[in-house]
């Protein structure tokens, strides 16, 4: 079964979400990364429908969602959209599982509204390690955000001649993917220009940090409301840092972390195998 398409009204934007049922089933949102979209999370939905009623957003931006007017891209209106999708459904408490900027999304989300989910899976989804860009003085980060979002109004979106040239770049992105995902999620993560050529559908101006919305304090403060269980996820061959290390992770207080090996950025389709075993036995506890 295919899942159904459906829209949903936030921040005055129209936003995608895909429902796979199961109806009567306890309610579980998937949020992607960034530059993403929710049909990567195909194969982890079909695992997980047959005991949980399952949705997957498409951020602002991203997939079949609409770009946002001016563009700034941040957490805190990320979360809001999460919110009013979980709204929508109203079905709480419910499921959460992220990735990347999915999983600090659903990772906020969690920590504002520490009584409307019951559990929490997050795929490298701390936010940025420490040493980043993103946690520089303010007016560097201000700086360069400015001239990144100039750069990006005078930048054209790439295109690529055709769907096998955008396959080689998704493969070339994450070399993990076997050909048939790779395939997958360039089909759901283009679109076709006029002259046959293709575009990926997330907006350009989704790329720049925006400068405020990830300072450490603040992480961890939201990340110390969170009452419900979670389990976090660190692919061994990724650029993000070892959970353990980093103390927004810390802040969780009821946390497991699960390492994976021959894993990188993308875990749950690195390892899909071992993510939805390690998935499932978390949330049947």
């Amino acid at each position: 079964m295919e899942p159904i398409s459906h829209f949903f009204y936030s921040h005055r934007l129209k936003l995608q979400f895909w429902d796979w049922g199961t109806e009567g089933k306890p309610t579980m949102i998937l949020v992607h990364g960034g530059l993403d979209h929710a049909r990567n999370w195909d194969w982890v939905a079909r695992a997980l429908r047959d005991d949980f009623h399952v949705y997957a957003i498409d951020l602002r931006g991203h997939g079949n969602s609409q770009h946002a007017p001016g563009a700034l891209y941040t957490i805190a209106e990320h979360v809001l959209d999460l919110s009013a999708l979980a709204d929508v459904i109203n079905d709480y408490p419910i499921y959460l599982i992220g990735h990347s900027l999915g999983g600090i999304v659903s990772t906020v989300y969690t920590g504002t509204f520490p009584e409307k989910v019951k559990k929490l899976v997050s795929i490298e989804g701390l936010g940025p390690p420490p040493n980043h860009h993103v946690h520089a003085p303010a007016s560097q980060r201000m700086r360069r955000w400015i001239e990144g979002i100039r750069k990006t109004e005078k930048r054209e979106p790439h295109s690529y001649p055709n769907l096998e040239a955008a396959v080689n770049r998704m493969k070339e992105a994450n070399p993990h993917l076997t050909d048939d995902v790779a395939r997958h999620l360039t089909l759901h993560g283009t679109n076709w220009n006029s002259d046959g050529s293709l575009i990926w559908k997330f907006d350009n101006f989704a790329r720049p940090f925006p400068p405020f919305g990830q300072n450490m304090d603040d992480m961890r403060d939201l990340f110390g409301q969170i009452t419900c269980p979670t389990l976090l996820f660190w692919g061994m061959e990724s650029w993000a840092q070892d959970p353990e290390k980093d103390s927004r992770a810390a802040a969780i207080k009821n946390h497991k972390l699960i390492k994976v090996p021959n894993a990188g950025h993308w875990v749950h389709h690195d390892q899909l195998d071992l993510f939805l075993t390690e998935t499932k036995k978390f949330l049947a506890e």
